[in-house]
């Protein structure tokens, strides 16, 4: 068995040292711990001091992609490089490396796909009291919108199984916390969470720049990833909803026609015309969007059978822990 424990990065070269010092080398349940090191287009000497740290793998970026990006181009690398599970930590130390057999006790024991660290958010003293609130929200809202119960969702400290990297996909190159949650629980993969430590902050946080902007983009994120996944549901709820109102006001014009004072209400006729028109319309887009959805699902499960076909022409025959040899269900 082999874990690769992966660090986005992004000039971070002066805080990857004291990351890289804590990572383990031996962990419960592995024959080998790899560490391996995404460089998204750095300009100062992030990869080299990754090299000069000993760190078996780098991979760089020429340029920014952002930090989804760099965590997918991540997981492809510890696919192709063998791992059995993944663990995904950041640059800045935040999270302690010593919890990493938490993290991934659960996946070898065939009780979990990917298992997110929660952070002690009230016990963290750098966050501010606005932060805490919306990190709780935002939790409150990805576990309404993916159907888990994971307690901190934005958190970046989590282990993958080897099956489940292979299903993920972001769309999003903001962020890939919320959105690999959502996925996954709509996918029917078993997501934990288990509670971890956190260092002391080493430098501001790079995603929130500001509380409006990552409330937004948190927002559409979590929208985007329920109407990929869950659209049918999205566009036939807003098209009931038009439709009851266009009925309810075109039923009170009636009414008042029928009662002798339907002169003068040719505003109610316009507004429940376009509402049940409005409505009918949605209905038309929820059905459209199921069918493409069904597509993206097939398109899904080509792509991880040729996955799994790669590892069987590469000698990699055994399935991830918890998972069936034929055809990676439960």
């Amino acid at each position: 068995m082999k874990l690769i424990i992966q660090i986005p990065c992004l000039n971070e070269e002066a805080t990857l040292g004291i990351a890289i010092a804590d990572l383990p080398r031996e962990v419960p349940g592995f024959d080998r711990v790899e560490w391996l090191v995404v460089d998204d287009g750095s300009t100062d000497r992030t990869a080299a001091v990754a090299r000069e740290l000993g760190v078996d793998h780098v991979v760089r970026h020429p340029v920014n992609r952002g930090l989804a990006t760099a965590f997918m181009t991540g997981l492809d690398a510890c696919l192709r490089l063998g791992a059995d599970v993944i663990v995904n930590t950041d640059a800045d130390n935040q999270y302690q490396a010593a919890d990493i057999p938490k993290l991934t006790a659960p996946i070898l024991a065939g009780q979990a796909d990917m298992v997110i660290g929660a952070r002690p958010i009230d016990q963290t003293e750098h966050f501010s009291w606005i932060k805490k609130k919306l990190q709780r929200f935002g939790s409150w809202a990805v576990r309404m919108a993916s159907k888990t119960q994971v307690a901190d969702a934005p958190s970046g400290f989590r282990a993958i199984s080897r099956e489940t990297a292979m299903r993920l996909n972001v769309f999003n190159a903001y962020t890939y916390t919320l959105e690999t949650i959502i996925q996954a629980g709509l996918s029917n993969l078993r997501v934990y969470s288990v509670p971890i430590r956190t260092n002391a902050d080493l430098r501001p946080s790079r995603l929130v720049k500001s509380i409006s902007s990552y409330v937004r983009r948190s927002l559409v994120t979590i929208l985007r990833v329920v109407v990929i996944y869950r659209p049918m549901r999205l566009f036939a709820a807003v098209g009931t909803l038009l439709g009851v109102i266009g009925l309810l006001v075109g039923l009170r014009f009636v009414y008042f026609y029928v009662t002798g004072d339907g002169s003068g209400r040719i505003q109610s006729v316009i507004l429940s015309a376009l509402c049940i028109l409005l409505g009918a319309m949605a209905w038309m887009m929820a059905i459209i969007s199921e069918l493409i959805a069904v597509n993206r699902k097939l398109l899904e499960k080509l792509n991880w059978r040729i996955q799994r076909m790669e590892d069987s022409i590469s000698g990699r025959n055994s399935p991830a822990p918890g998972r069936d040899r034929h055809d990676g269900r439960r």
